[in-house]
């Protein structure tokens, strides 16, 4: 019995992927418990597991006493010198104490807990496989939705798509297969828990990754990601190489790896802009479609204000907003946009005159 009970272990082991010794472990702790618990022992008792020869024994820790009174735990000197004659008095023995049917009492004790501890070692495997894919996008299948949350199937684990987290102009639909950002693995009490998201920025930035070559060499890279999930993003990219285009790299000929992306994100408009050092750069390509005519920068506020042709105000602000805000966001300087007009009026800049020339900056 004890050589199958050897074997099934190992099996277990290279089926659930397990470090066999935590299962032999587990197995030892259950048969001291179970040992305990059938034949009434006191807490000195050892269970020696030998796989080569498919034995299981226990051993009881005696003291060597005079005069016996607790049979459990001490054991009298004459026995004592039986065993071996340079016992002495007060010397602590091992004895071996394994009942004649331990194998089926071990066999019933080992199966809840090596289960058990088969289903502990197993969810660790699973966190330390999703731990290792926090921030980076995953593909799932919705398998079912409650009021809370969207449940998708990433393989070995059902993860939970919040509602916070879904994006407004989405609609999820059982069987549908999704790209989701991974925000958070716990190993709760429950086992792993991983939650994730469709409106994260590090989705957007993940998708550019995958798509752009040019990212994931490290040839352009990513400065920032503002997102508003599912109507309009910005993000910047930079370049070392002056012959590079990070904008162009971005888009893709004919805009091929945008509209992946768009297609991806069921139609959220992204603007792709060239970061810069230069904060009056950076905010003027930042409030993109919009044309500016002059920033104003306050280094110690780290605000902008940002002057735009009359015509291009409502179109630099954006719908509620949004323009402006978005660009706020990716350049982490405040901006405050104000009409030529105003400008002029407030005394903020001088009226001019443009020639033919300047007139191609408005169009």
């Amino acid at each position: 019995m004890s050589s199958q009970l050897f074997d099934a272990i190992e099996l277990l082991a290279k089926e659930k992927n397990i470090d066999k010794e935590i299962l032999l472990e587990a197995l030892e702790a259950a048969l001291i418990s179970a040992y305990k618990k059938n034949f009434k022992s006191a807490s000195n008792v050892r269970v020696d597991l030998d796989e080569e020869k498919g034995t299981m024994r226990v051993f009881s820790r005696k003291t060597v006493v005079e005069n016996i009174e607790d049979p459990q735990q001490e054991i009298s000197l004459e026995n004592a010198k039986e065993i071996s004659p340079t016992y002495e008095l007060e010397d602590v023995i091992e004895v071996e104490v394994t009942p004649k049917d331990f194998g089926r009492i071990a066999a019933q004790a080992a199966k809840q807990v090596v289960t058990q501890r088969v289903r502990e070692a197993e969810r660790g495997v699973i966190f330390n496989e999703y731990a290792d894919r926090e921030d980076d996008v995953m593909t799932g299948i919705i398998q079912r939705k409650d009021p809370r949350f969207v449940y998708v199937n990433l393989g070995k684990i059902e993860a939970k798509l919040p509602e916070a987290e879904q994006m407004p102009t989405e609609e999820y639909n059982i069987h549908d297969r999704i790209k989701v950002y991974v925000t958070k693995v716990e190993n709760t009490s429950k086992g792993p828990q991983v939650y994730v998201s469709r409106s994260h920025p590090g989705l957007l930035k993940r998708l550019f990754e995958m798509e752009v070559p040019e990212i994931y060499d490290g040839v352009v890279e990513i400065n920032n990601v503002a997102r508003e999930a599912g109507d309009r993003s910005k993000i910047s990219v930079y370049a070392d190489d002056p012959q590079v285009d990070p904008v162009g790299s971005c888009v893709g000929q004919k805009g091929q790896r945008v509209q992946a992306i768009v297609n991806e994100l069921k139609g959220e408009k992204i603007d792709i802009v060239q970061w810069s050092d230069d904060p009056v750069v950076y905010v003027s390509n930042a409030l993109s479609p919009a044309k500016v005519i002059d920033v104003l920068v306050d280094e110690e506020e780290k605000s902008t204000t940002v002057i735009v042709p009359d015509y291009q105000l409502s179109l630099a602000i954006g719908k509620r907003g949004q323009n402006a805000r978005l660009a706020a966001k990716l350049t982490n300087w405040k901006i405050d946009i104000k009409s030529e007009t105003q400008a002029i009026e407030e005394g903020i800049i001088e009226e001019q005159t443009y020639s033919a020339e300047d007139e191609d900056l408005f169009e």
